[in-house]
């Protein structure tokens, strides 16, 4: 009974030695390849730059991914950067996709954020090694990349014509119209856009847009802010409104997006709607 007992036992590592030289002689090597940088999400503070990765398994079984080491720069910075987990399944006869994402604070990066923002692009730095689990080992494959993603640039505002919704001898209720226009491809959230706004040189009150959310990718958003004017307080306006020639209107403030805010500074010659 002892010798059958090792004559199964004898057979059945035979087999599967022979299976692993097999599956060994059969096993074609994956390829790694660097797919995409994109922007999952910005704002006017941050951004998270994903960096995309295919693994191409043109073996008929998965495997999986043993270990990740892997940093991040941008210009020149080292920044917190995530990886797939360990152990992740990679599809057999086919292609996976590995996202690599780094959360980058633009404070951490430059001294003044607003000159960082009037940049078109940031250079970023990617390098690490990826292992993959096979049949004749872990296999390393390094991850090297250097490139730029777009930076999140500061919406355009307009002022459309104003209108005059009532006056009297002592104030008036004027309409503010703004276009608002994102001039990314992605995505923007603006908290608020906000400031002080003057007319004829008198200033005449503050302007706030609220909370605007999120503005669609090349997108343009239309609001118009009610403001009433007191001509106590601001002679020269109550002579502009009066007057049916054109008149200069500034606007200095913030647009806060993020924990960002960036100065706004808006000056335009505009004609006053009755």
């Amino acid at each position: 009974m002892m010798k059958r007992s090792l004559l199964v036992l004898l057979a059945v590592t035979l087999a599967t030695l022979t299976g692993c030289a097999t599956l060994k002689k059969l096993f074609k090597r994956p390829s790694v390849s660097f797919k995409t940088a994109r922007l999952s999400s910005a704002s006017l503070s941050d951004a998270t730059v994903d960096l995309v990765y295919e693994v191409r398994n043109p073996n008929s079984f998965g495997l999986s991914l043993a270990k990740v080491d892997y940093a991040f720069f941008v210009e020149g910075k080292q920044v917190v950067a995530g990886s797939p987990r360990k152990g992740l399944q990679l599809k057999g006869g086919g292609t996976s996709e590995l996202v690599f994402p780094a959360n980058v604070r633009f404070a951490d990066i430059v001294p003044v954020v607003q000159t960082f923002l009037n940049k078109d692009a940031a250079a970023f730095k990617a390098q690490g090694n990826l292992g993959i689990d096979t049949p004749i080992g872990v296999l390393s494959f390094p991850l090297e990349k250097e490139g730029t993603f777009e930076i999140p640039k500061v919406p355009k505002v307009l002022f459309d014509a104003p209108r005059i919704a009532n006056m009297s001898l002592t104030g008036a209720t004027v309409e503010f119209p703004l276009t608002i226009t994102n001039r990314n491809s992605f995505p923007l959230p603006v908290a608020a856009i906000s400031g002080a706004l003057k007319l004829a040189g008198a200033n005449v009150g503050t302007l706030s847009t609220g909370n605007l959310g999120q503005l669609d990718g090349g997108g343009a958003r239309q609001v118009t802010l009610p403001l009433q004017i007191n001509f106590a307080q601001a002679a020269q306006a109550a002579t502009a409104l009066r007057s049916n020639n054109a008149q200069q209107i500034s606007w200095s403030g913030q647009v806060s997006s993020g924990t960002q805010s960036v100065p706004l500074n808006l000056s335009q010659l505009v004609n006053f709607r009755r």
